[in-house]
């Protein structure tokens, strides 16, 4: 029997649904300040949420998102800075108070994970890009990262030209801004970049354990082959992919259309998984990951676990926090299928 494939589709998308796709993923359509659950035994989450709303609110205080009050308007009590950056470990529930400053805020806004955005410029180009944003009051950009040089040169322009036209960002990331780069390339020679787009926020600490697994068992076992097509055939809406296709698949399409690429898809199966080859599939297997978590599907493999998808070496380098994130994600992930 032919199964559906990831592998077999060809995910578009136009400039114009690009923007109009930069919302809030299917998982935070409902998530609000109030629905925020501080753990108890870390106070900075409370704090975070009082914050972040604080933050929601002074947007909607601003005209902002004009070039002319962002050259003319009034200097802000704090500095001038427009910027809320989320900083804290994976699991902590950065992205939830980030999608609800995006529903808290009034009027025109953009939300969209680091890889979106840069995918943006890429489709649009620069100067389109800002003059399209520039009438935003707000743009959220998750999972915030610099892993080379361009993206660092592309990112602090963009931020300093929303910035300056009035637009207020927030972001979310495992890393503070000033140390943004470390371990991934020469960041040292981008230090003047670096720390005058860091100048431009306030850093908001979220602290604690990964909330996803807290009392939770570990992840189940990978299955044997014959499990996995028979579990793809019983469930509608499922995919069924060679891990090593599946990768090569990714290495065509840009990460800004993984979300596309999951459309429609219920369940993910993978056969054959392994701990990947080099950084580069293993930076494409992260994107996967956010993106299948975004949309809350699940996923079970056969090979090795979950777990495994990373190598020693690489969960010790620069990229250990994105690592561990997508470990974190993919095994809550493989869980909701479990009992199926």
């Amino acid at each position: 029997m032919s199964f559906p494939r990831l592998a077999d589709r060809r995910p578009e998308l136009t400039p114009d649904e690009l923007v109009q796709a930069m919302t809030p993923p299917p998982m935070f359509d409902a998530v609000r300040f109030d629905t925020y659950v501080p753990n108890p035994d870390e106070p900075s989450q409370a704090a975070a949420v009082r914050e972040c709303a604080a933050f929601a609110e002074r947007i909607n205080a601003d005209g902002g998102g004009s070039w002319l009050r962002g050259m003319f308007g009034k200097k802000k009590a704090d500095g001038g800075k427009r910027g809320l950056y989320l900083d804290g470990g994976f699991g902590v529930g950065k992205t939830h108070l980030l999608a609800s400053l995006w529903h808290a805020t009034e009027g025109r806004k953009a939300f969209g994970t680091f890889v979106e955005v840069t995918g943006l410029v890429g489709a649009l180009g620069f100067a389109e890009t800002v003059r399209r944003l520039s009438g935003h009051k707000l743009l959220a950009i998750d999972e915030f990262e610099l892993d080379d040089p361009g993206d660092t040169m592309l990112v602090t322009q963009l931020i300093a030209k929303l910035t300056d036209a009035g637009v207020h960002i927030a972001a979310t990331s495992n890393t503070l801004p000033d140390k943004l780069g470390e371990g991934r390339f020469a960041a040292a020679d981008f230090l003047r970049e670096i720390h005058a787009m860091s100048a431009r926020f306030s850093v908001l600490r979220v602290d604690g354990p990964d909330y996803r697994h807290r009392g939770l068992p570990e992840a189940p076992p990978p299955m044997s082959d014959d499990e996995l097509v028979r579990l793809a055939e019983a469930t509608d809406g499922s995919t069924l992919d060679d891990f090593d296709e599946l990768c090569d698949f990714l290495a065509g399409l840009h990460a800004s259309k993984y979300g596309r690429l999951l459309d429609g898809v219920t369940a993910v199966h993978l056969s054959g998984v392994h701990a990947a080859p080099d950084q580069d599939v293993a930076l494409r297997l992260v994107a996967l990951a956010d993106r299948l978590y975004d949309r809350s599907i699940p996923v079970r493999v056969s090979g090795q676990a979950l777990s495994a998808l990373f190598t020693e070496e690489m969960l010790q380098g620069g990229y250990r926090k994105k690592y561990l994130r997508a470990i974190s994600r993919l095994t809550a992930l493989s869980r909701d299928l479990a009992t199926s």
